[in-house]
C-alpha cells in the first residue's frame, strides 16, 4: 500500500498547479492531504477529477482556513473526524480512516504563530492529540501522517541555531511534544530509514528559500511500533512542486 501526505497550501491553488498530473504519476492508494483551506464542497468540486476513490473532509469552520482530506482507493471501514474536545474540533485538523490492520490519522497541526501567541494552546493540544493517539492505538496499529509544525531536531531545519525558542515549529516546548510522540512508541518512519540524511518538506516562499534548499523538515509519517516491521520505504519528494510543501510517501506491504 502507498499513501501520500501532502500539505497543498490551498486546494483550489494547487490544482491549477498540475497537481492532478502528480497525483496521477505518483498513483498513491490514500492521499492524506492538509491546509484545504476550502469549505467540504468547495474541496470537493475540487477533487472531482479523482472519480476513483473515496473523499473524506474535513473543514474548518472559518472560511480559508486550516482544514484536512482524504482521498482512499479503499473503502475505509469508518472514518471520524477530529479529537472529540471542543476546544479543538472548530478547525478541521484530523481525519481518522480506520483499516483492517490500522487507522490512518491524517493531521494538520496548530501553527504556534509568528509573535509565538498560540505557543501555550499548541502545548495543550499536543498533549491531548497524544492522548488520542494512545486511545486509537489500544485498538489497532496507528499511522499518523501530516504536516506536524515542527522540526525535531536540529538536523530537521537549515538554520537550528538562529531559530531555536524564537521560532513558530522550532520551540523547547514543540520539540518536547515530539519528543513525547516518539517516547510513546511512535516511529519517525524517515529518520528510522534515513538517519543521518538532510533532507526538507517545507520552504517558505520568501528569499528563494527553496532555490536555496533553506528548508524545514515538518511533514512526518509516524508508525505504531508494532506495525512498523511492515513499513517497507519512507521518502521525501521534493521533486514536486505546487506548494510551499513537498509530497511525503510511505511504501507499508500489509
Amino acid at each position: 500500500m502507498k499513501i501520500i501526505s501532502w500539505n497543498v497550501n490551498g486546494i483550489r491553488a494547487i490544482v491549477k498547479k498540475e497537481f492532478f498530473e502528480t497525483v496521477n504519476n505518483l498513483d498513491p492508494d490514500i492521499l492524506c492531504i492538509q491546509e484545504t483551506k476550502a469549505q467540504d464542497i468547495e474541496v470537493e468540486k475540487a477533487l472531482l477529477p479523482f472519480k476513483d476513490h473515496h473523499l473524506y473532509c474535513n473543514s474548518a469552520e472559518k472560511k480559508g482556513y486550516s482544514g484536512t482530506a482524504i482521498l482512499s482507493k479503499v473503502n475505509p471501514i469508518t472514518v471520524s473526524l477530529d479529537m472529540a474536545k471542543s476546544e479543538h474540533d472548530s478547525e478541521g485538523r484530523i481525519i481518522c480512516a480506520e483499516y483492517a490492520d490500522f487507522y490512518l490519522i491524517n493531521v494538520y497541526v496548530p501553527n504556534s504563530g509568528q509573535q509565538l501567541d498560540r505557543l501555550s494552546y499548541r502545548s495543550q493540544w499536543d498533549a491531548d492529540f497524544l492522548k488520542y493517539l494512545k486511545e486509537k492505538e489500544k485498538i489497532k496499529p496507528v499511522i499518523v501522517c501530516g504536516d506536524f509544525n515542527v522540526a525535531h531536531q536540529p538536523i530537521d531545519l537549515k538554520n537550528d541555531k538562529s531559530n531555536y525558542n524564537k521560532t513558530a515549529g522550532y520551540t523547547q516546548i514543540e520539540i518536547d511534544g515530539m519528543d513525547n510522540v516518539i517516547n510513546s512508541g511512535f516511529v519517525d518512519s524517515f529518520r528510522h530509514f534515513n538517519p543521518d540524511e538532510i533532507a526538507y518538506t517545507y520552504w517558505s516562499y520568501r528569499f528563494k528559500a527553496r532555490e536555496r534548499n533553506t528548508g524545514w523538515r515538518i511533514d512526518y509519517f509516524l508508525i505504531s511500533n508494532s506495525i512498523m516491521p511492515k513499513v517497507k520505504s519512507s521518502k521525501i519528494l521534493p521533486e514536486f512542486f505546487g506548494s510551499d510543501h513537498c509530497p511525503i510517501l510511505l511504501n507499508i506491504k500489509l
